[in-house]
């Protein structure tokens, strides 16, 4: 919210924590739509489950090559994912955010 805003929308994978009274008046308060996938079907929003799988498997081989814990690892793997081209959108999430490429 400090850097973006309130979101329009939020898809939940009806996760009790996200499925609660308190979390639905508290979006509803923010203007925020909750929408809820199908309960044990994360296939549901396979983008998003695909982009973790994405980011796990780049994490692993940070571990794997360079040892640590993956959190030692996260920064740099979160730089590389948004500064990756992705065919969804045409362009990094980095360029797609800020309106320029990332310099590196």
């Amino acid at each position: 919210v400090r850097l973006h805003g309130v979101p329009a929308s939020i898809v939940s994978d009806r996760d009790p924590r996200f499925a609660s009274e308190f979390w639905r008046a508290f979006q509803a308060e923010m203007g925020t739509k909750v929408h809820m996938s199908t309960a044990y079907h994360p296939q549901t929003d396979g983008q998003s489950e695909r982009t973790i799988q994405t980011l796990e498997d780049l994490l692993r081989m940070c571990v794997l090559d360079w040892g640590g814990h993956w959190a030692d690892h996260l920064s740099l793997v979160e730089f590389a994912y948004n500064n990756s081209y992705q065919a969804s959108i045409g362009m990094a999430p980095f360029e797609a955010l800020y309106g320029r490429p990332c310099r590196t």
